[in-house]
């Protein structure tokens, strides 16, 4: 007989001890959003080098806060790809 543990991962009821917000609704992501809106972020911090400004330091950080973003969204596009080989 199995345990309760694997019993419990059998089924697809979510048991509201371990995540109770399933109580009340659905809780998921939105990952094509969340996608979307890093993509967008990353563009809108580039357009933000064209201003007023007259010191290095501010495009320093837009450029390379804008490049972090790039490359989390480069990281996750190859993880989704490679999602199905593990």
């Amino acid at each position: 007989m199995a345990s309760k543990a694997v019993e419990k991962r059998a089924s697809n009821q979510v048991d509201p001890r371990d995540e109770p917000s399933a109580e009340w609704g659905w809780h998921g992501s939105f990952p094509l959003a969340t996608r979307i809106a890093g993509w967008a972020s990353a563009v809108i911090l580039l357009i933000m080098l064209h201003g007023n400004h007259k010191g290095a330091t501010e495009d320093l950080w837009l450029v390379g806060l804008s490049l972090f973003l790039v490359l989390m969204l480069v990281l996750d596009i190859r993880k989704q790809r490679t999602a199905w080989r593990k």
